[in-house]
Parts: C-alpha cells; sequence; structure tokens
C-alpha cells in the first residue's frame, strides 16, 4: 500500500508516491516553461501550465504503482500552514487530490508546501529530530527563518523573520537575467560564479542588509545592476550574489542560535542546493565559536517536489 503526493508549486509540477513504510517508490516533476528573458509566470500562466502537466505526471507514477495501490493522497494546498495563505497554484493540486481520494475511496490530506520542503529537506538529510530545530526556506517565493517542531503529519511552526522584500531566489533570478541566464537562474549562476575563483583577485561584494531576524535583498539586486551596468565581470558580481546570501544569513542564524539555544539548523528550498552557499555556511556556523549543526537534503531534493507532501500523508493515513 501506498501515499501519492502532489505539489504544483509556481515554477513546479510534481507527483510523489511513497510505502507506507517511507520508500520512495516513484517521483516525477516538470519545470514550467518560462519564455527567454523572463524572471517568472503570472499565477494565471502557471495554473494554466499545471492542468496541462499534472494530469502526464500522474499517468507516469501510475504506470509505475498502480493506483488500485494507494491507502491515501495528500496535496500541498497552499503555501504555508498560517491563516490567509493563498497562491492559485495550488489550487491545482488540491483539486486533483480531492478528485482521487474521493474516487478511491480513501482519506485525503491537505498539508502546505512548506512543511512538504520540510519534511523531505528531513527524510533527505536521513535526520529525524527530537526537540524543536530551526529551518530556513529559502526559495523564489518564500525567504524565512522559523523555530520547528514535529506534530503527526505537518510541523509547528513559529516565523522567526524572514525577507522584507525580495526573497533570495528572487535575487538570484532577477541578477542571473540580466546576466544572460536561463530562468530558474540557480544552477547556471552556481557554475558561473566557480570561474570567479577563491582568490583576491577581482572581487565585488554586495552589501547584507540585516535588521534582527528579518533581512532584505532589493538593495544588493540594485547594486549587482548598478555594477553590470558598469561592466564589472559577470563571474565576480556571480559570486558576489552567493555571499551575500551567505552573510545574510549567518548574521540571521547567529543570534537564533543564542537567543533559542537550538542548534540544529535544517536548510531547504531551491536555493538551498547551492554548493558555495552550503559549504560557507557550515564553515562559518559549525565552528566552535557557533557549535551550530546543520542539515541539507540533497540538491536534487532542495528544490519544490512532492516527496515532502507524500511522507507526511503517510503519517496520517
Amino acid at each position: 500500500m501506498a501515499i501519492l503526493g502532489i505539489d504544483t508549486s509556481a515554477y513546479t509540477c510534481s507527483v510523489a508516491i511513497v510505502s507506507v513504510d517511507g520508500e520512495i517508490l516513484t517521483a516525477h516533476r516538470r519545470l514550467l516553461p518560462v519564455p527567454p528573458g523572463e524572471r517568472g509566470l503570472q499565477q494565471g500562466t502557471a495554473v494554466f501550465h499545471h492542468v496541462q502537466s499534472l494530469p502526464e505526471l500522474l499517468a507516469l507514477a501510475f504506470a509505475d504503482v498502480p493506483a488500485t495501490h494507494l491507502k491515501g493522497v495528500a496535496a500541498a494546498t497552499r503555501p504555508r500552514p498560517v491563516a490567509g495563505s493563498y497562491m492559485p497554484v495550488f489550487t491545482v493540486a488540491a483539486g486533483q487530490g480531492r478528485i482521487l481520494a474521493a474516487a478511491l475511496q480513501v482519506p485525503f490530506l491537505a498539508t502546505t508546501h512548506q512543511e512538504g520542503h520540510i519534511a523531505a529537506g528531513l527524510w533527505s538529510a536521513g535526520w529525524q529530530p527530537e526537540g524543536p530545530f530551526l529551518a530556513v526556506h529559502l526559495s523564489g517565493g518564500t525567504s524565512e527563518i522559523l523555530q520547528v517542531s514535529r506534530k503527526c503529519g505537518g510541523f509547528n511552526i513559529s516565523k522567526l523573520g524572514g525577507t522584507l522584500d525580495l526573497h533570495a531566489g528572487q535575487l538570484v533570478d532577477r541578477v542571473g537575467v540580466l546576466m544572460g541566464l536561463k530562468f530558474p537562474a540557480g544552477p547556471q549562476l552556481e557554475l558561473l560564479a566557480r570561474e570567479a575563483g577563491g582568490g583576491d583577485g577581482e572581487k565585488v561584494r554586495l552589501t547584507s542588509a540585516v535588521r534582527g531576524y528579518n533581512f532584505s535583498f532589493s538593495g544588493p539586486a540594485s547594486q549587482a545592476e548598478r555594477l553590470l551596468a558598469a561592466g564589472a565581470p559577470r563571474a565576480a558580481i556571480a559570486r558576489a550574489v552567493e555571499q551575500c546570501i551567505a552573510n545574510t544569513l549567518e548574521r540571521v542564524l547567529r543570534p537564533a542560535v543564542i537567543a533559542t539555544g537550538i542548534k540544529d539548523i535544517l536548510i531547504v528550498g531551491g536555493v538551498a542546493a547551492n554548493t558555495y552557499l552550503r559549504s560557507r555556511l557550515r564553515h562559518r556556523l559549525e565552528h566552535r565559536a557557533v557549535g551550530a549543526r546543520l542539515h541539507f537534503a540533497a540538491p536534487e531534493h532542495s528544490s519544490d517536489n512532492a516527496i515532502g507532501v507524500a511522507l507526511l500523508g503517510r503519517e496520517v493515513v
């Protein structure tokens, strides 16, 4: 017997089926098409693409695991587990999930995109926390610092802080598209940044704007645009973007560890797949002066996927 998970986020359509024992039986996802030079999709356009893509992905999943083997269906029906959290794209997963559950006469779990990210991160990192932990959700649509604890079928989440304007993924994508990279720009920006090397040659720096547990990325985005216009090296600017995000998180997480006394930090979301960011944060925050313990999903499980949604469904059906 197995559980189906569905997630229709801003840029990714995904389905996954897990066994009742937590084994990933099948997982399929598809990036929504974004026209060259654009920095994203309008919600109506994204909903249209989900409606086209989801039946095809479900057909692939059911070719691997017949629908008659399902014990339950789970779907991310909203972005975060807070009152008023809503995005039209999640209505596609919610509607299709409820239809399938009703047709198969199995339970339906409505969960959230953020909880799916956290569940996938814990599974991928091979870590099951016994108590509260800190989590950082970094993507194109969310940049938040959270205090988290487990509950059946999800998490208790308290937001400590987050971005006051642009999300980390938006900073990456805005600068990347300006440099001619394809959206989403994260993987290409990371490759470009490696050309900057690790020496002290031609360095470019972007400011890190932090106030308490809150931060801002609009200033660094404007700085990067001016540097590009002035002819600064693209690789150096790409590395500066990575460095800016790393510095910002360090300045937020250090006091969070001290204030809460919580040493374990889970970092999830598409931006968290960046190798330089991982290495920098480990070096700075796992130092004995701070003593944090960082946990990351594997890069391929950091970006949006339905695996975490399916794993949460397994706990309650």
